[in-house]
């Protein structure tokens, strides 16, 4: 293989990345809607933020359907970040909430 076709090749490759890269996207940003909404819940309901014990099913759930390449411990890794994230959407959404209501 020469220089010139693994450029193209790995061009094309980091083109099917963008679209991929995209789409999370678009999931992040959907599964934050509905957080903004769990949120808005559990405000009006007094509940804490953090759940421990939903965020084990999350990580049970996901690492149970992961099909690799990427290992489970990888998989969990990616979830927490998402989560921490997550809980400061919510977190923003319940002080949005707040400052509407005073």
């Amino acid at each position: 293989m020469t220089r010139e076709q693994a450029v193209e090749i790995l061009e094309e490759y980091r083109s099917r990345i963008d679209v991929i890269d995209l789409r999370i996207l678009a999931l992040l940003n959907e599964r934050a809607v509905i957080v903004e909404q769990i949120g808005h819940t559990k405000q009006a309901a007094e509940m804490p933020i953090y759940e421990p014990r939903r965020e084990d099913k999350v990580f049970a759930n996901v690492t149970a359907h992961n099909a690799g390449p990427l290992g489970s411990d990888a998989v969990k890794r990616v979830y927490e970040r998402i989560l921490d994230e997550m809980r400061k959407v919510q977190r923003d959404r319940m002080e949005l909430d707040k400052k509407q209501c005073s």
